[in-house]
Parts: C-alpha cells; sequence; structure tokens
C-alpha cells in the first residue's frame, strides 16, 4: 500500500504468497507529488537454508569429479566412437594407427613414400661448405653454402653435385642423426657436375643405386635433401615429367630426368629415389624462373645409370681417367665471326687452335674450319659439341665432318685422354666470343698461347701467304 507520508511503496497484495515472493506493486492509479520522486524499498528475500546450500556443493563436487576422472577415460573414448554436444555430433576414428617400419631396400620391395623415407634418410647427408674469395677491395673474405649428398660406401664414400662444393676451402657433412664429420674432396668434374667426398667413419648406411634406364614418365619419385640450407632432410614428392630432357646448365649440356617433385636451393646433390628406395638419380638443378614468367614444377636429375661407371672413376683416380679429348680450342660460329672471316656458315664450332699432333691435329683439323657433326649428332655450338663427346671415351674413333674453304669434309678422329687441368682450365670453351680461359687471352693465336699454330700462321691461312 502507499504511505503518503513517506511516499513509499511496500509489498501487498495477494497475502496467500510466501513474503519472499512478493512483487512490488504501484498502488493503483496513485499520482506521485511533483516535488518528490517516489523511493523503492525492497525486503531482502532471506537465504536459502543452508541444507539445500550443502546439496548444490555436492552435486557439482561430483560434477567436477566426474570431469576429471574422465579427462583420461572419456577423453581417449572419444577417439572410439561419435560424442553428442548438445545438437552437434563429432566423429572419430577408431582405426589403430600402425608406426611405419624401415624396410630393407633391395628392390623388391614397393615401399609407401613414408617408408622409403625411413629406410633411406639415413644414408642421406646435409652438406656445409666454407669458400675464401677475394672482394674487389683486395680483402680476402669467407663465404658460406650448403647442399646436400649421399653414403654411396659404408666407409665414408658420399656422392654430391660438383657445383656445391666447387671452389671449397673446407667442407663438412652432417648426417641425420646429427653426427659431424669433416670431409675431404676426392674429386670432382664440372662437366658431369659428380663430386666425391670422404669422411673418416664407419658402418655407415650406403644407399642402393637402382638403375635409371627403366625410368618411366609418371613415376613416383622422391627428393630428401637440404632446402634453402636449413629445413635439413625434408622429403619432396613428385612424378617423373620426361625421362630424357636435354637441358643446359650453365653453358654445360645435360641430359636429365625432369620431376615436378619440389626443388630448391639446398636440394643439389641429394638423392632421387623410387618407391623402391633405390637412387635413380642425382638432384641437379632448378628452373626457376624463364624470362620474365615465374616457373614452378620444373626439377631435374642425372640418371645415375649414366655417371656411375664415372664415380667410381673419381672415387679409384681422383678424377675420371679416359676422358676424351679433341686437343683443340674452339668457339661457337656466330653470324658476326662468319662475316668476319667470310665463311657461309653461322653454326657449328669455329676451331681457333689444334694442339699440333693431338688428336685434332692427327684428324687433319685446323685453325679456321668448322666442325658441323660428330658421328649421328649435329654440331651447331659448344654445347653440343660437348654433349656429343659425352658418349665416348679415350681410345674411341668417331667421324667427324668439318666446313673448309666451302666445302665439307670428314675424317676419322680417335679421340685422346684429357690431360689434368686445372680448375681454371677447361678445352674448347663455350662462349660465343671464343674468349679461351686455358688459352689465356690470345684465343685465336697458336704458337706459344695454342701449342699448333703461330701468328704467321693465323695470318697466312686469313690472307693467304704460303
Amino acid at each position: 500500500m502507499y504511505n503518503e507520508e513517506n511516499h513509499t511503496y511496500h509489498y501487498g497484495g495477494d497475502n496467500s504468497l510466501p513474503k519472499d515472493d512478493y512483487q512490488p506493486q504501484r498502488a493503483a492509479q496513485q499520482e506521485t507529488p511533483h516535488y518528490q520522486q517516489p523511493v523503492y524499498s525492497y525486503e531482502t528475500p532471506k537465504p536459502a537454508p543452508k541444507k539445500e546450500r550443502k546439496g548444490l556443493k555436492i552435486a557439482a563436487l561430483v560434477l567436477a569429479c566426474a570431469l576429471i576422472s574422465g579427462a583420461c577415460g572419456f577423453g581417449g573414448a572419444l577417439l572410439a566412437r561419435n560424442v553428442s554436444f548438445g545438437k552437434a555430433t563429432i566423429q572419430h576414428s577408431d582405426r589403430t594407427v600402425a608406426e611405419v617400419e624401415i624396410q630393407k631396400v633391395d628392390g623388391k620391395n614397393l615401399m609407401t613414400a613414408a617408408e622409403v623415407y625411413a629406410s633411406t634418410v639415413n644414408s642421406v647427408v646435409s652438406i656445409n661448405v666454407s669458400a675464401m674469395s677475394t672482394n674487389i677491395f683486395g680483402q680476402k673474405v669467407e663465404s658460406a653454402s650448403s647442399g646436400s649428398g649421399f653414403i654411396i660406401t659404408a666407409d665414408g664414400f658420399i656422392v654430391t653435385n660438383y657445383h656445391v662444393v666447387e671452389g671449397a676451402s673446407s667442407i663438412s657433412v652432417t648426417l641425420y642423426n646429427g653426427d659431424t664429420y669433416a670431409a675431404e674432396l676426392v674429386g670432382g668434374d664440372s662437366d658431369y657436375d659428380l663430386a666425391v667426398l670422404k669422411v673418416q667413419g664407419k658402418d655407415l648406411t650406403p644407399v642402393v643405386l637402382g638403375d635409371s634406364t627403366k625410368v618411366n614418365v609418371g613415376d613416383t619419385v622422391l627428393a630428401i635433401g637440404n632446402p634453402l640450407g636449413e629445413l635439413t632432410f625434408s622429403q619432396s614428392q613428385g612424378g617423373v615429367s620426361s625421362a630424357n630432357r636435354a637441358i643446359n646448365v650453365d653453358g654445360t649440356p645435360f641430359n636429365m630426368i625432369q620431376v615436378d617433385a619440389s626443388i630448391n636451393p639446398g636440394n643439389s646433390g641429394g638423392p632421387l629415389m623410387n618407391l623402391y628406395g633405390e637412387v635413380i638419380g642425382i638432384v641437379s638443378a632448378k628452373y626457376s624462373s624463364y624470362a620474365d614468367t615465374v616457373v614452378e614444377g620444373l626439377g631435374f636429375a642425372i640418371p645415375i645409370s649414366d655417371v656411375q661407371a664415372i664415380i667410381t672413376d673419381i672415387m679409384e683416380n681422383g678424377q675420371v681417367t679416359n676422358k676424351p679429348y679433341l686437343a683443340i680450342t674452339g668457339g661457337t660460329m656466330t653470324e658476326q665471326m662468319a662475316a668476319q672471316y667470310q665463311i657461309d656458315l653461322t653454326e657449328g664450332v669455329f676451331v681457333y687452335s689444334v694442339e699440333k699432333n693431338g688428336a685434332g691435329y692427327n684428324a687433319g683439323l685446323r685453325l679456321g674450319d668448322v666442325i658441323t657433326k660428330m658421328g649421328d649428332k649435329e654440331i651447331a655450338s659448344m654445347e653440343d659439341l660437348t654433349a656429343a663427346k659425352k658418349g665416348y671415351k679415350a681410345g674411341d674413333t668417331v667421324e667427324v665432318t668439318y666446313y673448309r674453304d666451302g666445302e665439307y669434309h670428314t675424317t676419322q678422329l680417335t679421340f685422346d685422354e684429357q690431360p689434368v687441368m686445372s680448375g681454371t682450365q677447361q678445352e674448347e670453351p663455350s662462349n660465343q666470343q671464343g674468349g679461351n680461359e686455358q688459352y689465356g687471352q690470345y684465343p685465336y693465336y697458336g704458337g706459344q698461347y695454342g701449342n699448333g699454330f703461330d701468328m704467321f700462321d693465323f695470318y697466312d691461312y686469313f690472307f693467304g701467304r704460303n
């Protein structure tokens, strides 16, 4: 009811309800004086009996214990059956996950990608290289690079790419188990982009070599290596895009296995494997861009069957022996050279010099000749000549076609064995201007620079002096 003197409201109305359940009610149609706002007062409900509170606490405690005790049992059971949370149902698998087993690599067991990795990763190594160089100020500076490789014998021979260790002042290799060894460069060859290292280890796990001639387009392949120099022992998977792709890497032609497995800097030198765990290639190069177009999904590996004998040769002799040698220097023919020397050819290999009593000299090649064919291979550039030579060894005889004085001639050439050269020397330079590291800055002249002709021979050839 309303108390006019105090202008307050009190509970009233239905007295049959308990006092705790009363609701405040305003006096019917009673206006509040304009000079003072009404003040509401409520009676505080009495607290519930302690007996009821204790029951709630016991229920909460039981629920908490159930949740805690079910954290392992009930939580684990979620994996084995579907569990409903309100109206939502989460489905869980009850499959037992099998552990990956290490398989024996013997060419008989077809494996999953996970099994190939588990069975071969201990044969892969991460390679870290330090190299000293001189900057433009004449100061010695040290640089570092990384690559990959694989163990080929239990006593510590390791195969990698030549470009991974070229110019190295120190080399270290790290195994999957974390063991690190100082490595010695046994030998290498830039023409094949191969190098062999040796560490003082024993009972190491070597790879098993497969037959790369049996590779088919579409075969699944795996590459294990050290991408970016820090993501060690990563495995990428893809398929063979081409089983016999001819590409040019820094002026050197290679016959490659093309794959679409992810290949990145640092993968070079690592193994390319099939699903039997056999090494079928040596990861060597990646085209990351072409002109202004970004290219992805192109990786390359050297077929292992093409270089297995070369690897053994380096292991035993420290170099590639019986390597075919033409005993000439030459360069790719160009339109400018054709106009300058009045030659009716713009393709082929121009002979700059011939070593006296060497293979080319004995076959009748002379300064100014243009080699156009070797065996059944057409020769349009130095890259073609270098690629054609790889199919022969010292002592082999091949028919060579060359152009001289407006006519084509053929001759039988027997290859010499290439002599041991320093790292800066090379036979037949590949640049189109005829630059020649072997004979310094005088690529056109013989004599003391070309070992076959002197400057007067050069004059005689082009100006006709007898």
